[in-house]
């Protein structure tokens, strides 16, 4: 092959975004609104079926979780709190998950087609972000019913939302392109999925970070090690004890911190405190639970870390997405 024929070759190959930014975003549009309209084709309760899974989970888990196990009993609106949990976490799922396989799933249209590969994992996160603007409609009918009155803070959704979107895309992209090189990556993800569900507080209040034996008391009272008792310095009597915080007495020990340094930890801490309120205490903000502003770097700094990785990632590999399948 002569010089010329190499240079048009690497010059045409398919490559991450393409060379036409109105270009790019129309076709990431076009394929997210064509895969969202498809999911209800001939479908007679159409929008309904997307919420019945994120709705069940949440009757579940409801039940199991304050009926056999007592958790939330003690937290207001806890139902509230769990079903925006679920919401986002269903959303975070559906778009990391949903990229594993996209490129194999698009391989006909890889091999037949030139178009910026990355349209691919990102009309995956753009169709599970049409999904859940539908899926939040419950959530907010459900604070409603259960006396939580709009504010302003509930538009703090809206970066909470667009920063999981950030995150779910940058997973997306990275797992979307490994997937090519390993098929391991599914069931690994699966796993780390699940770790992740787990060690987020979704089914629990932030507050559950603290250690289990850790009780709350009132103010005026510090630990006496004569009497191996917590006394109120000024009535000098033994302080009763609250498995939930008492105002802003919430201090979460190192392990607590370090667990809400995970973006989505801090994420829906954050949407809860927007949406339900509450005070410090129950439902604190990142920043409170991080122990400050300048600690709720961390989990920003996280989410657009995963990102420009995920970006840096699959434009490397996307000239040898087609070859590699």
């Amino acid at each position: 092959m002569s010089i010329p024929e190499q240079a048009e070759g690497k010059r045409y190959s398919p490559s991450a975004f393409g060379d036409d930014l109105r270009r790019f975003v129309s076709l990431t549009y076009t394929l997210a609104s064509t895969d969202f309209k498809l999911t209800y084709f001939n479908s007679i309760l159409g929008y309904f079926w997307s919420l019945m899974r994120p709705l069940l989970f949440f009757g579940v888990l409801y039940f199991v979780f304050t009926d056999i196990f007592h958790v939330g009993t003690d937290v207001p609106n806890y139902s509230v709190e769990l079903l925006l949990g679920i919401i986002l976490w269903t959303f975070f799922l559906q778009a990391t998950t949903g990229s594993v396989q996209a490129m194999l799933s698009r391989e006909g249209l890889l091999r037949k087609m030139r178009f910026p590969r990355l349209v691919v994992p990102l009309a995956i996160t753009l169709t599970a972000l049409f999904q859940l603007t539908t899926n939040l409609i419950p959530i907010f009918v459900l604070a409603l019913i259960r006396g939580i009155a709009p504010t302003w803070s509930w538009l703090e959704l809206i970066p909470v939302v667009v920063l999981l979107a950030i995150l779910a895309a940058g997973i997306g992209m990275l797992l979307s392109v490994l997937y090519i090189r390993a098929r391991d990556i599914q069931p690994i993800w699966d796993v780390l999925s699940q770790l992740l569900f787990y060690a987020s507080p979704i089914i629990y209040p932030v507050y559950y970070y603290n250690h289990h034996t850790l009780n709350y008391y009132g103010p005026h009272c510090v630990f006496n090690s004569l009497s191996d008792t917590v006394l109120n310095t000024v009535t000098g009597k033994v302080c009763a004890t609250s498995s939930v915080p008492v105002g802003n007495n919430l201090h979460l020990h190192f392990i607590g911190h370090f667990l809400m340094t995970n973006p989505i930890a801090a994420l829906i801490a954050q949407a809860r405190h927007a949406l339900v309120g509450g005070g410090e205490g129950v439902n604190p903000s990142a920043a409170f639970a991080l122990g400050g502003w300048e600690f709720a770097l961390i989990p920003l700094g996280i989410i657009l870390a995963v990102f420009a990785l995920g970006v840096v990632v699959f434009h490397h590999e996307a000239p040898r997405i087609s070859e590699n399948l």
